[in-house]
């Protein structure tokens, strides 16, 4: 996975998450901003309310495998984040 991405929004290091099985990301690990300041985050909330009217925002996220970026949607701040996980230990399949 190499070194932890940073947030292009706030700057932040980037964690990774592991998505659901059942997901459209099939359990494949995401790197996430989890950075509750984070202004991708904070501001997705009104921008949300204004234009769907839901009680939501997102995160920023990026599919190392794909390099595809986009956003991770949450109902809370807590939310997703027990889904946290280790890096895949690139050098222990590497010796």
């Amino acid at each position: 996975m190499g070194r932890p991405l940073e947030c292009p929004h706030c700057h932040t290091e980037t964690v990774c998450w592991q998505s659901p099985d059942a997901s459209s990301w099939g359990g494949r690990i995401l790197e996430v901003c989890f950075n509750d300041l984070c202004p991708y985050y904070v501001q997705g909330w009104d921008w949300m309310r204004e234009q769907y009217q839901v009680p939501c925002s997102y995160r920023y996220s990026r599919d190392p495998e794909t390099g595809r970026v986009g956003p991770l949607p949450v109902w809370s701040s807590t939310a997703l984040k027990d889904s946290i996980v280790s890096p895949p230990d690139t050098e222990a399949t590497n010796a």
